[in-house]
């Protein structure tokens, strides 16, 4: 038995009878690789059995405390019945995407069922070329993205052949907790509760000025520095843009409905982006989402002149195995330069706000989101959480949506023998974080994105899809130009460089020449003056100069030599 976190308890507070705090995805299968050629509601069942070990999340169900006094428990499902949990449908023809996300929002709209464990699993027939679709959703307070990505690794298979799983040993069943002692240990923990919120708020306020609504309270960064000398905080810490989210068309109240869009980038056009301006896959898809979000609002006439304000999680978790279960996140706030006109400057500029969150991020607690939560009691938490964030919907927004983007594995996947071509993931709406909100996975050289939204508010979800589509293509036109000009910036300067190698040589071989005519004279010279003076033209001791004649006979030799000895006076 364990005990849910404060951060896993506010997901279970937000909901009401328009936000459900369920995270999900759908994948689209291709059937033609299974060993029977389909995917059967029955198959779901038999691998759901076999492995259902492998996902701590999937067996376990809520036990509350009387009163709600305290936070709840997680306990196993001894009586899990996994027909309750799996469903099967089939869209009418011709069963296209427009249809597809239709089904999969009114799904997704649904809140779960909290006397079982939180999860359902959807298996959706009559899309085209025989393919089938399945959606599941996991509730945020079971599961964050690392850990529900572990539960999909742990029913997906990397060949068509399923791989072998070992049964665990049988071991006792978890008895229920008795009511009692839940209920003492809840008084025991709201006497001590004082102590540990007066905690939380201590870190909270230390970093108020990255905390959405609370750094735009005027001295939120005065105060912030104040408590951190006081708590003997002397790290300094990277100053952050303003962190006001203007208001948009998808900020304020929603209501319960939902509308899905989905669509997939190839992975290799986002990495081509990433290396010719020297930025990271999340910098490029940060910017297009800043992008297509500019193109929405210019359409809706309702573009701020202040850059919206996304909030991107953080997953910091550690664990593995069976504490896979809850959340280990945390969230970077961001400006999204949706203000910026220029498409090279706003990604200059997404990329500097990227690196300004995560440097301030590296610095600061990874907690302040727990904090936060933490900072109230449960039965608080329980009673005005929807209240407080309706009301926050109406006056003003934390922040103007969520961004994710997760990881995914680079290789094909398969499901019952099924190849999944790809999965689109699917997040929460709240009043406070907006109507809108956009999660991304990399998998199998693609980059899939769904886009989840209020229809009161977003009524042409689909139209999102095609601008970040279009922001793709202006990422990568403004990469070939960049390449192209750097190509001809080369060129040039190759050219410049020989040009001036040949006038250098040019130079340097007429400056031979001339000094080889000229060394060439002075010898002449020397060598005549050599012949006048008696002196030798390389150097040397003084020498009777030698007539270009022949040889003189040894006995004329003799003779000239007394007529000259006679010349020399004494």
């Amino acid at each position: 038995m364990r005990q849910l976190t404060p951060l896993d308890t506010q997901f279970l507070s937000a909901e009401s009878h328009t936000t459900a705090s369920h995270v999900a995805g759908m994948a689209i299968l291709d059937p033609a690789s299974a060993p029977t050629g389909t995917v059967t509601w029955e198959g779901l069942i038999n691998l759901l059995r076999e492995r259902l070990h492998l996902a701590p999340p999937l067996r376990m169900r809520l036990a509350d405390v009387p009163f709600a006094l305290d936070r709840p428990y997680w306990v196993e499902a001894s009586d899990l019945d996994l027909r309750d949990h799996v469903y099967e449908s089939t869209l009418p023809a011709p069963g296209d995407d427009d249809q597809l996300a239709e089904h999969v929002a009114r799904i997704h709209a649904r809140r779960l069922d909290r006397a079982r464990p939180l999860w359902e699993m959807h298996l959706i027939h009559g899309l085209p070329d025989g393919r089938v679709a399945l959606y599941m959703k996991v509730h945020h307070c079971a599961i964050d993205g690392v850990s529900g990505t572990e539960i999909l690794a742990s029913l997906l298979d990397i060949s068509p052949e399923p791989r072998l799983v070992e049964m665990p040993p049988e071991v006792p069943a978890e008895r229920t907790p008795e009511q009692i002692g839940l209920l003492a240990g809840g008084l025991a923990r709201s006497v001590v509760h004082p102590v540990a919120a007066l905690r939380s708020f201590t870190r909270v306020v230390a970093d108020l000025d990255a905390v959405p609504l609370a750094s735009a309270l005027p001295g939120a960064r005065l105060v912030a520095r104040a408590t951190r000398r006081l708590l003997g905080d002397e790290r300094p810490r990277p100053e952050l843009p303003s962190l006001a989210a203007p208001r948009t068309p998808f900020n304020g109240v929603i209501s319960g409905e939902r509308s899905f869009a989905f669509g997939s980038i190839p992975l290799g056009e986002i990495r081509r982006v990433s290396r010719t301006f020297g930025m990271s896959v999340n910098d490029v898809v940060m910017t297009l989402c800043a992008s297509a979000l500019r193109r929405w609002l210019i359409s809706c006439d309702s573009l701020p002149d202040q850059p919206l304000i996304a909030a991107v999680p953080v997953a910091v978790r550690k664990a593995r195995g069976s504490e896979t279960i809850g959340n280990q996140i945390s969230a970077m706030i961001t400006p999204l330069a949706t203000n910026v006109d220029c498409p090279k400057e706003r990604l200059s500029s997404v990329r500097s706000a990227m690196l300004a969150a995560k440097r301030r991020f590296a610095v600061s607690p990874a907690t302040w989101l727990s904090d936060v939560c933490a900072m109230f009691p449960a039965p608080f938490s329980a009673l005005a959480t929807p209240v407080l964030f309706r009301l926050a919907g109406m006056v003003g927004t934390g922040v103007n949506l969520i961004v994710s983007n997760v990881p995914g594995p680079p290789f094909p996947l398969y499901l019952c023998g099924a190849r999944v071509l790809s999965y689109y993931p699917m997040s929460v709406l709240t009043d406070v974080t907006g109507a809108l909100s956009i999660t991304c996975i990399s998998y199998d050289g693609r980059l899939d994105l769904g886009v989840v939204a209020c229809p009161d508010r977003v009524p042409d979800v689909w139209s999102l899809i095609g601008h970040i589509d279009e922001a793709m293509e202006e990422l990568t036109t403004l990469a070939k130009r960049e390449k192209a000009a750097e190509l001809e910036a080369a060129a040039q300067d190759g050219a410049t460089q020989d040009g001036a190698t040949q006038d250098r040589a040019a130079q340097d071989g007429a400056t031979q020449d001339s000094a080889t005519q000229d060394s060439a004279a002075q010898e002449a010279a020397e060598a005549k003056h050599g012949e006048v003076e008696g002196v030798n033209a390389k150097g040397g001791e003084p020498r009777a100069a030698e007539p270009r004649t022949a040889r003189p006979e040894p006995g004329a030799r003799a003779a000239m030599e007394r007529e000259t000895m006679e010349k020399v006076p004494a």
